[in-house]
Parts: C-alpha cells; structure tokens; sequence
C-alpha cells in the first residue's frame, strides 16, 4: 500500500509541475518526496521579485489542490497535520540585486562566501523573529509544527548548513554569485504578502542599524543543553500564536513604511479573535488524558 501512495503521490507532484510550467508560466528546479509520511512532498520553483513571488505561491496552492481533485485526493498546506510527524514549512529565500549584482556574495567570505551587507540582514531576521512569527506562523497549528525534533526551526541563529538554526545560509559549492538567505521559520498557511514584505523589511532594517548577527552556529542546537543554548545567547521563537501576537504588538515599527497602522490593528484583533475561538474548543487529547481524572 505505501509504495503504491508514493507512486500516487509521484504522478500528481509531476502532473502539478508540469502545469505549472506550461500554463502557468512558473520554472520549476526540483521536486522531490519530503521526510514526512508518504503524501509530504517539496516542489521549488524560480524566484521573483516579491510581489510576483507572492503571486506564485497563490497560485502554486490552487493549481496543487485542482491536481490533487482530479486525482480523488486532497492538498493540504496545514502546516502540522499529523501527530508525531514533520510539518510542513514554507522554507524562503531572500536575495537583493542592484540590476544583476548580488548584494549578499561576496567571495572573499571564508564561511559562507555572505556580504557584510548580507550579514547585517541576518541580523535584522534575526532580531525580529520573534515579532514576525506573528505573520510568517500566522495560525494556531503553526506552532504544532514549531517544536524540537521534527527539522523545525525553533531556535533564533544562522549557519550555513545548521537545519537546527532559523536561518541558513546554503553554500553548496565555492564561486556560486547567487547567494541567497534561506529562512526557514515560515509556514504555508500564511498570506505571502504579507510575510514576504515584513521579512524584507526585517532584513532591511538590520542593515540600517548595522546589527550584527554573532556568531554561526554549526553544533545541533536540538541537542545542546539549556545551559548551553544560554551561555551561546541563543534565544527561541515563541511557543504560541498568542505569544507572537504580543511580540508584535511591541516589535512593529520597522514594518510602519509598508504596514499601515490600521492593517496591523485589524491583523492582531483577526488573529487575537481566532485564537480565543480556537482555545475555546476541547481537543481528543484532553479527553483521553482528564476526562476520567
């Protein structure tokens, strides 16, 4: 039955892919199964500008759930669907161009071949993680999927290769001019929009304050030791939606160029509301564990 789903699976990713490209414009790179159980696919298609980007994964979503139909089968982008499992991430990446200059490169880095600019952008997604959950794990279930051990990001710091760490900065071979920053926090129910412009304008503003990020962090931090994490000054993204909201409540005024003050009130008071409604509900667990108490 399993390799029968992972063939399923195969013939529908492929299908999507195909159309994607031939109707719809996209260049896909690369798809290929995902660690979770069977349906967990990754499809990754060219980059844009921001606001095609964001375009892209709208469209990305309806073209995957009309193939997923026609098949008798469902798409979905619930960022933390089965219990015990890998969720699923929306992993983004970020490059700056002046015209075809890749302002993140710069070869004569020794660690990750990452600009002094690039690194001040590292600082600036780093800062303001913990505000921006609120919008890049924008749902109640995205901090189901934001726990150690599933190859979530829960820690706040970067490296190169570290999957334990928020932010990577891939350097797959030497000489490669298209460095990007890939931060890994997001999730795919949130609105791209909206996350992908307040990840550039976290990025941006820690180039304007010139914040550094510190130091790489190459160790697996799901396996250090509390003690540890502290002396390394390595901080975590918060444990629930209700936390992030109140992140942002007080870590908003590098978005205030581009986020109105109205669209940010309405954003926490729909995402307050959703929150209570959601906390109001009694999950099966609870049952299984109080009921008989």
């Amino acid at each position: 039955m399993y390799p029968l789903l992972i063939d399923k699976v195969y013939e529908i990713r492929r299908e999507a892919a195909e159309v994607l490209e031939d109707y719809f414009g996209f260049t896909i790179e690369a798809h290929h199964h995902e660690v979770a159980t069977a349906g967990q696919s990754e499809i990754n298609f060219k980059y844009s500008t921001l606001v095609k980007s964001a375009d892209n994964v709208v469209t990305f979503k309806y073209v995957l759930r009309n193939i997923a139909a026609k098949h008798d089968k469902l798409a979905t982008f619930m960022p933390k669907p089965l219990v015990g499992d890998n969720g699923s991430g929306m992993h983004t990446s970020i490059s700056l161009y002046r015209g075809q200059e890749n302002l993140f490169y710069d070869p004569d880095d020794d660690y990750a071949e990452l600009s002094q600019l690039g690194r001040y952008f590292v600082g600036g997604l780093l800062e303001h993680a913990r505000a921006l959950s609120a919008i890049v794990s924008p749902t109640v279930n995205s901090y189901r999927r934001l726990v150690p051990g599933y190859e979530a990001p829960v820690y706040l710091a970067w490296s190169r290769g570290n999957r334990s760490a928020c932010v990577r900065v891939p350097i797959y071979f030497k000489g490669n001019p298209n460095k990007r920053i890939e931060y890994r926090p997001p999730d795919p129910s949130c609105n791209p929009y909206l996350a992908f412009a307040a990840l550039l304008m976290a990025g941006l503003d820690g180039k304007k304050k010139k914040i550094d990020p510190g130091d790489p962090v190459d160790e697996n931090i799901y396996l250090m030791s509390p003690e540890k994490r502290r002396q390394l000054g390595i901080k975590e993204l918060p444990g629930s939606l209700w936390e992030a909201l109140e992140e942002l409540k007080s870590d908003n005024d590098l978005l205030k160029p581009v986020f109105t003050n109205n669209v940010l009130e309405k954003y926490l008071k729909l995402k307050e509301k959703e929150w209570k409604t959601v906390n109001m509900y009694t999950p099966p667990i609870e049952y299984h564990l109080y009921f008989n108490i």
